[in-house]
């Protein structure tokens, strides 16, 4: 799958299918501080991802 990361910006191919939480395990990214999306949708962290798919990562961030 092609995965898309803003937080530094770059792109990485990674082999599928796998559940959106074990992909940010992978990538040494904290799971409660990410969001998954693909396409346009917010995937849920136990989602299964496939090697088609186009993933975007973006950290959560908050304010006040």
């Amino acid at each position: 799958m092609q995965v898309h990361l803003s937080h530094p910006t770059r792109s990485i191919d990674i082999k599928g299918p796998k559940r959106a939480k074990d992909l940010l395990r992978e990538l040494n990214l904290i799971v409660e501080a990410h969001l998954v999306i693909r396409g346009d949708e917010l995937v849920t962290e136990d989602e299964m991802l496939s090697d088609h798919d186009q993933i975007e990562i973006r950290p959560v961030i908050s304010g006040g």
